[in-house]
């Protein structure tokens, strides 16, 4: 059963700012175990957090999102606008890393340009860590991006590095940023790595635990994909009860001749070593990540992209660390168009959260990044 959210009487969609993500039809394994009245959460409001004519903003889950108290910070990709089949990113034009930043927990947004962004590419001019970092002072941030990793320590605003990551015994490898910080020198970060013949790829953990000057290879998150087009990419993590994690994993493939795009969960029980596949839920869709928060009630929650029409985004809540959830609901189905979505959720110290994706309204014809501010 799928529950539309309800808006506030407070509160309207705005216009200009239609969220969308790619499509799940999302089956869960497992009874439900909220009612349906606690399922089913309040949005807000809809805000834009950058846009403008002529260009393409895009996949704020490639890039990171962070929050310090009511201030966020988050990061796209940034190029232009071109009508074309797939993506309408023009190919032959500059794309550059950007970010935007609120300073009143997703009301309001700036866009900045961070300092590692180059026309057309980002700094690969390796720097070395000397010292170990302290991962607990309170505005410290990580980024994780293909086969480098940068850190700040004051919310953003300047980033060290870039460090390389090793690839252990892979061609390459397609980070993106998902880590926990677990005590003062020690982080562990999900990632992805090409398969051994090239090509995405097969998620992994790895972990510091001097400060950033080393890391370690904990575990691989499943089995390699077959070769050719089969993919298990970009991890989205959080920590249960144990020293454990539960990882929502995006796959892609062709499998009995059929093509399929879709989200499984992983579990590990040991702190990231070994990893074993859940029954539920099993989440097919079109070719979108999800985004895995934890609650300061405990709870879980999970959004995705909805890549059929209606175009939009979509979640579920858990109670039992994933164990089961609750029935799905719409935050919105406003979308125009199926490129939309890879979703990143924080959590406001008020308890609402904020989940930005990029979208296509019908307004215009350019992609842009907007956030959900929602009551779970």
């Amino acid at each position: 059963m799928i529950k539309r959210m309800e808006i506030s009487k407070s509160a309207r969609w705005t216009s200009i700012c239609c969220v969308g993500v790619v499509g799940f039809v999302a089956a869960t394994i497992g009874p439900s175990v909220m009612a349906d009245d606690e399922a089913v959460p309040q949005v807000v409001k809809n805000t834009v957090v950058f846009r403008e004519a002529g260009r393409f903003a895009g996949w704020p889950a490639n890039n990171g999102i962070w929050i310090w108290e009511n201030e966020i910070l988050v990061g796209y990709i940034l190029g232009y606008h071109e009508e074309r089949e797939g993506h309408t990113i023009a190919p032959g034009r500059p794309q550059v890393t950007h970010m935007a930043r609120s300073g009143d927990g997703g009301e309001t947004w700036a866009a900045e340009s961070p300092p590692f962004a180059k026309e057309g590419m980002e700094d690969v001019n390796w720097s070395k860590l000397n010292q170990p970092l302290d991962f607990t002072v309170p505005n410290f941030a990580a980024r994780f991006r293909e086969d480098r990793c940068y850190f700040s320590l004051d919310r953003g605003h300047k980033w060290q590095g870039p460090y390389e990551i090793p690839k252990y015994g892979r061609p390459g490898l397609l980070a993106r940023t998902d880590y926990i910080v677990e005590g003062p020198q020690r982080l562990t970060a999900f990632i992805s790595a090409e398969k051994d013949g090239g090509n995405e790829g097969q998620p992994l953990c790895i972990r510091t635990e001097d400060g950033g000057q080393s890391w370690n290879l904990v575990g691989w998150i499943g089995s390699q994909p077959p070769a050719g087009y089969g993919y298990a990419i970009m991890p989205a993590t959080v920590a249960i009860d144990g020293g454990g994690y539960l990882s929502m994993i995006r796959r892609g493939g062709v499998f009995d001749g059929r093509r399929r795009w879709w989200v499984e969960p992983y579990l590990s029980p040991d702190a990231g070593r070994s990893w074993y596949l859940l029954e539920g839920p099993v989440l097919e869709n079109s070719g979108n990540p999800a985004t895995l928060t934890r609650l300061k009630d405990g709870r879980l929650a999970l959004v995705y992209g909805w890549r059929l029409p209606p175009y939009g985004i979509r979640g579920r809540i858990s109670s039992d660390n994933g164990q089961s959830w609750s029935d799905e609901f719409i935050l919105r189905d406003d979308g125009s168009g199926w490129d939309l979505g890879y979703p990143r959720t924080v959590e406001r110290p008020d308890g609402k959260l904020v989940t930005v994706y990029y979208f296509r309204d019908h307004q215009r014809v350019e992609r842009y990044i907007a956030a959900t501010i929602w009551q779970p």
